[in-house]
């Protein structure tokens, strides 16, 4: 470094502390005097140390994380129902199988040529013998079960 360098050094390190002492008087314009006191009051609202500041940050805190505890459960809540009802529609499928399984037994064990099952026939065929099943009566004619029934005034019988 030079001698102008440090001479510049030396006078920047004079200089600039006295600067921060010095403040322009609003009152009288052009006239130097001591910096005023400084304005911070601590235990205002706005400044860092105050209560009012610790509560308010507190406050935002709690609120924060009460906020995501309370989605967290929601989420939660919304989950459980979702599972809940996905096990009602899977015990639902697995009773629809059921019956299909039970219709699809009731027709392969049913005698070939029988008529279908709700059919309505005007008389019996040869060789029925009745039965009574949950005290209904029934007549069983070569494992074809037809149950007697009135349409009008007509007797019928309605293959079971």
């Amino acid at each position: 470094m030079t001698k102008a360098g440090k001479l510049k050094a030396l006078v920047l390190t004079m200089a600039l502390p006295p600067l921060y002492l010095v403040g322009a008087s609003p009152d009288a314009p052009g006239v130097l005097t001591l910096a005023p006191d400084a304005r911070a009051v601590v235990g205002a609202p706005l400044t860092p140390v105050s209560a009012a500041g610790v509560a308010r940050r507190t406050t935002r805190r709690v609120v924060v994380a009460e906020s995501a505890a309370t989605q967290t459960a929601a989420q939660q809540s919304a989950t459980a129902q979702q599972q809940s009802a996905t096990a009602q529609q899977q015990a639902a499928t697995a009773q629809q199988q059921t019956a299909t399984a039970q219709q699809q037994a009731a027709a392969a064990s049913r005698p070939p040529g029988a008529p279908p099952v709700g059919a309505v026939v005007p008389a019996l065929p040869a060789g029925c013998k009745p039965e009574i099943r949950d005290g209904v009566e029934y007549q069983n004619c070569g494992g074809v079960l037809y149950r007697p029934a009135f349409q009008s005034n007509n007797l019928v019988y309605v293959v079971q």
